[in-house]
């Protein structure tokens, strides 16, 4: 079973999941996880936010992790004092870019444990003033680009009999104005993860969703949103939500980690909202 999150200061990230003392209880546990070396996490998006925050949580539970991104300054932050992060720059929209990225993983650590799709882009716009070059960046990044880097990694986690984690988001589930295509495109996101969990229990590959609600991450801000407006729409947010505050990118990491472990070896299809009540709040 997962461990609980830590319960420790108001405010402190969450523990990662700690490393497995005994795998011998569960049935058919991956190899990567029972390796002296840890297992081979790819991480999207991990230049940042939320993607950041799971390349650390990985890393700290033991795993090998390249860290993928557009911006180089950034994943060299994301992977300083952390030898067992690994960044490399790429545009996931890019044709060869998916292939790239898998060779890559498998250049340097020779396997694939784990694959986390978690980059993504948000250009709000309303009906009527949607611009379609916009619409086309956001579902090139946040829905076809996951599904070109899962095929290019398939074979490898095939044979580690691997996960796939998707991160989409809790708003997909409910209307949401200005954000349609972004909406969509997760939503998108969300039935490939309950199709190729189907498609791949029978080679023993798992594919499940982590859906995180309002967390504070620079995604607002890199929306071009300006500073009056991103505390606008926190407030908006916080309101929304039954607990009464946005999430933290650790929050989100830790349950990316949990679902990924052999413990969760039972959990496939399934699209974990993580999201303080607000999607089921009415």
């Amino acid at each position: 079973m997962p461990q609980e999150p830590s319960q420790g200061a108001p405010g402190a990230p969450p523990a990662a999941p700690s490393a497995l003392s005994d795998t011998s209880a569960l049935p058919d546990a991956p190899g990567g996880w029972t390796s002296p070396s840890g297992p081979v996490v790819v991480v999207t998006g991990a230049g940042t936010g939320i993607g950041r925050a799971t390349a650390h949580a990985f890393a700290d539970a033991g795993a090998r992790v390249l860290a993928v991104g557009r911006q180089r300054d950034r994943l060299e932050a994301t992977a300083a004092d952390r030898p067992d992060i690994h960044p490399c720059v790429a545009d996931l929209t890019a044709p060869d870019a998916p292939d790239a990225v898998a060779a890559a993983a498998l250049d340097r650590f020779g396997a694939i444990d784990v694959l986390v799709n978690n980059a993504a882009l948000v250009v709000r716009a309303p009906l009527g003033r949607i611009d379609e070059e916009q619409a086309r960046r956001q579902i090139e990044t946040n829905l076809l680009a996951p599904l070109r880097l899962t095929q290019s990694c398939l074979e490898p986690l095939r044979r580690a009999r691997g996960t796939v984690v998707n991160v989409s988001t809790a708003g997909a589930v409910r209307g949401w104005p200005a954000n349609s295509v972004y909406g969509a495109t997760k939503a998108g996101l969300d039935f490939l993860t309950r199709t190729w969990a189907v498609e791949l229990a029978a080679d023993g590959v798992r594919v499940v969703g982590v859906a995180p609600g309002p967390v504070d991450t620079e995604i607002a801000e890199n929306s071009g949103l300006s500073a009056d407006r991103i505390a606008e729409l926190r407030a908006a947010q916080r309101a929304r939500v039954p607990l009464g505050r946005i999430g933290r990118p650790e929050e989100i990491a830790w349950w990316i980690v949990a679902l990924s472990r052999p413990e969760a070896g039972f959990t496939t299809g399934a699209v974990l909202p993580v999201d303080g009540a607000a999607a089921v709040a009415f």
